[in-house]
């Protein structure tokens, strides 16, 4: 199993990783394949077709917005979301489009961006169909992509090859590994720890340099949309008039002659950054999916509770060197249940994204309070274990309840898992495998109102007006 760092921890924009980054980069998929044939200056017209929870959630997920983004030649990782909105706004309002940034085309949202609710591709739920014309109305290219989770996009024929793991290239690493078994084991023999083992893999991908600067860079935007979250006040977007809370739990946790207790102002921290975090999300910001971006408040704030109440070191070299550590563990986990289950809600329900989340946050901080590694998968098994079954049913369609308040769960549970696991020797009766496994059939069991369609569960029991 080769993934890199870089494949758990995606920059991007919100609300949602499968729904919003996934789609953008999907279309420049497409646009890049049209390049290659030689056939982008031929293109006057484009068609998108969304299909399952794409089409069922996709508004409020912002799929349209998405996909209009990625046809304009927008990425992910560099969008600026505020200069996307005008330009998305200016489609709408003229129903032309700048195709890939080079050529200008028609385009109306109404009649080229479809939403089949009531289909879905039977190779994953996360389906959608593009195909561009020329101006005769002839196809000039086709193809299907999927949307299978935190931000990552494989067409038919490349999702079809990842399940025959024989047929799939790897890149050569120097501590291959496929279940946390092996990764433990890996350890073991050669002295090593996770973090390590994750750290000299990814040389495969890049140098020593490079991987130490896109790693902090990566928690430079996490706490960067932190720090925004705690500081923006306001309604945030979509039909459920929800209020930004995390600014005055904040401010309230920072009150140091109120009645909590310093423990209490730990905990009340860690849920203001992790809901600071989501609601930016949530606002269409710019944020890391870690590993989703419905779940990305738990890592960012599981960190910044150990930076703020943990971390003693006064060198910000060595505080940077935590701050590796932690992200290159959680993101080892993740790499386990990418390849041996999913962290697609609309595969595994939330579980594959507040309980991966989860799951990978307890390894991180473990790791960084001088947890052995059997102690870290520990921290890993406990994190998924209590979060099984945990279903997708965002009301509205939108990315904010349950969502936004299940990334202060998520990190609370983290940091009790991670405590549980250090006060033993690192030995017990479930393993993190057996819990990827399970946390795996249980998706497959749910029932597909129950992820991420938004028909079952909290959306179809409250009503909102």
């Amino acid at each position: 199993m080769n993934y890199s760092v870089f494949e758990v921890f995606r920059i991007g924009i919100g609300p949602s990783s499968s729904h919003t980054v996934g789609p953008m980069s999907a279309m420049g998929s497409f646009i890049a394949e049209l390049r290659n044939r030689k056939l982008e200056h031929h293109v006057e017209r484009v068609v998108v077709e969304l299909y399952g929870s794409l089409a069922l959630t996709g508004v409020g997920h912002a799929t349209d917005f998405a996909v209009i983004s990625g046809l304009l030649g927008a990425t992910p990782e560099d969008a600026d979301p505020q200069i996307l909105a005008e330009r998305v706004g200016e489609v709408r309002r003229t129903k032309r489009l700048l195709f890939g940034g080079i050529r200008e085309i028609a385009f109306s949202p109404e009649t080229d961006l479809l939403f089949f609710r009531d289909r879905m591709l039977s190779e994953h739920p996360n389906g959608m169909i593009v195909e561009a014309f020329d101006e005769l109305g002839a196809s000039l290219y086709r193809n299907t992509y999927f949307s299978i989770g935190g931000g990552a996009v494989l067409d038919k024929t490349a999702l079809i090859a990842s399940r025959r793991t024989d047929e799939v290239p790897h890149r050569p690493v120097r501590y291959g590994f496929s279940t946390a078994g092996e990764l433990l084991a890996l350890c073991q023999r050669y002295n090593l720890s996770i973090a390590d083992i994750v750290w000299r893999n990814e040389f495969a991908y890049q140098d020593e340099a490079a991987t130490r600067s896109r790693l902090l860079k990566v928690w430079d935007v996490m706490d960067t949309c932190l720090q925004r979250g705690l500081t923006t006040e306001g309604i945030l977007p979509g039909g459920l008039r929800v209020k930004r809370r995390a600014p005055a739990l904040y401010r309230q946790a920072c009150d140091v002659a109120g009645k909590l207790t310093p423990d209490f102002r730990a905990m009340d921290m860690v849920s203001a950054f992790a809901i600071a975090v989501n609601e930016e999300n949530a606002a269409g910001g710019r944020v890391v999916t870690a590993p989703t971006n419905g779940s990305a408040g738990v890592i960012p704030a599981v960190l910044a509770y150990y930076i703020r109440f943990c971390d003693a070191a006064s060198d910000p070299d060595i505080r940077d060197d935590h701050i590796i550590t932690f992200l290159l563990t959680a993101a080892g986990i993740g790499m386990l249940y990418k390849k041996n289950a999913s962290i697609s809600a609309a595969e595994m329900g939330c579980q594959g994204e507040i309980g991966v989340s989860c799951s990978m946050a307890a390894a991180g901080l473990a790791a960084v309070m001088g947890a052995t590694a059997q102690q870290v998968e520990n921290a890993a098994e406990i994190g998924m274990e209590h979060n099984l079954g945990m279903t997708c049913d965002p009301i509205g369609g939108l990315v904010q309840v349950p969502c936004i308040e299940r990334n202060s769960m998520g990190a609370m549970k983290a940091i009790n898992a991670a405590r549980l696991a250090m006060m033993d020797d690192g030995g017990h009766l479930v393993s993190l495998d057996a819990v990827i496994e399970t946390m795996r059939q249980t998706g497959h069991d749910l029932q597909s109102k129950y992820k991420e369609t938004s028909l079952g569960g909290l959306a179809a029991t409250v009503v909102y007006c």
